[in-house]
């Protein structure tokens, strides 16, 4: 049987194509979950997926499997460790970025009750389904990510741009950009 991807999704790389057939898109609603997303899209930048997923298990071990509490607390000799660990992206801004938006994501918990409930109220607690025939029609950014980064800057977040928010959405499931065509589309919530 054919299975019939998002093009983005096909390819020779196992890992990407399990990341595309298992998790993107799926809503997500576990805050240590929704970190580890949140550090992992900020690692991105300028660099592409593939990359980053080659890479996530170094980070689950690299960040205390990404226990929101334990990376707020990192001190100045826990990142210089950071920096020294090939398992990571060893860019100083993008390690100080994931340290302090783990305690931004603190304060967001305390105000909220949990990251979920924070996040999700820019797609009014449930995913955006869109219609996108082809990868071309997919925006990099939308009215809702841009709100998000905005928020999330204004609570000391950074490595937040509407784009990096475009992508945490797409990833958490926050909205459904499989392709109309594509297996999943359906499975998470598309009309065919």
């Amino acid at each position: 049987m054919t299975v019939t991807r998002c093009a983005w999704g096909i390819g020779s790389d196992p890992l990407y194509t399990a990341y595309h057939d298992e998790e993107w898109g799926v809503p997500v609603h576990d805050d240590r979950l929704l970190f580890e997303f949140l550090v992992l899209e900020g690692a991105q930048a300028g660099l592409s997926w593939a990359t980053i997923l080659r890479r996530r298990e170094g980070y689950r071990a690299a960040f205390d499997g990404f226990d929101v509490a334990t990376v707020a607390a990192y001190d100045e000799a826990r990142i210089a460790a950071l920096l020294a660990d090939p398992r990571i992206i060893r860019n100083r801004r993008k390690v100080e970025s994931a340290v302090n938006n783990a305690r931004a994501f603190l304060r967001v918990q305390a105000e909220f009750g949990s990251f979920d409930a924070y996040m999700w109220r820019f797609v009014d607690g449930r995913p955006k389904i869109n219609t996108w025939r082809t990868l071309s029609e997919i925006p990099a950014e939308t009215d809702e990510s841009r709100a998000l980064s905005r928020d999330l800057k204004a609570r000391g977040f950074s490595f937040v741009g509407p784009t990096i928010c475009y992508a945490h959405m797409q990833a958490v499931g926050m909205v459904n950009d499989h392709t109309t065509d594509c297996f999943r589309y359906a499975q998470l919530g598309g009309q065919g």
